[in-house]
């Protein structure tokens, strides 16, 4: 079973956008995350996302550029201080290969969770439209797999 955890693109300050949807860089950075994606031929079960237009906008980019088999969809509990370990439990009850968007410190919050078994360490730097792949290893260990960048858009390769 494998994460996607994903941090949303860059978003407009509420000043220019009351939504805060992605900027054009924000949308710009994603594509490229995207462009990455596609070559991996990656395939989950379905996309959650905190519904915000950010992290919808986010979802929709990726979700195009992967094999989803359901459709990207709003799914409670995502918001930038939503419940870790209750998402947690539901990643582990649900057994699917699921990708996430959300938001800091949410997506810090939640990969420490599965990592390090507690929401304070924050072992990956999520910078906007980072994508972190975390892979279960047995019952109760993940592991990172692999992590995606827009500065790393330009890499041949990912391990």
């Amino acid at each position: 079973m494998r994460i996607y955890i994903v941090r949303h693109g860059r978003a407009a300050s509420s000043a220019v956008d009351s939504q805060r949807g992605l900027t054009e860089e924000g949308r710009a950075e994603v594509e490229k995350v995207a462009q990455h994606l596609r070559g991996l031929d990656l395939a989950v079960d379905c996309v959650w996302h905190s519904g915000k237009a950010r992290a919808e906008q986010t979802a929709e980019i990726l979700a195009k550029a992967i094999i989803v088999r359901e459709t990207a969809d709003v799914h409670a509990g995502l918001s930038p201080n939503g419940d870790a370990v209750a998402i947690r439990d539901e990643i582990e009850s649900a057994g699917q290969d699921i990708m996430i968007v959300s938001h800091i410190p949410f997506v810090a919050g939640l990969a420490s969770l599965l990592l390090e078994g507690s929401e304070s360490t924050w072992p990956i730097d999520f910078k906007e439209a980072t994508v972190a792949c975390l892979e279960r290893t047995d019952e109760t260990h993940w592991q990172i797999e692999w992590i995606i960048t827009p500065e790393i858009s330009n890499s041949s390769s990912v391990k």
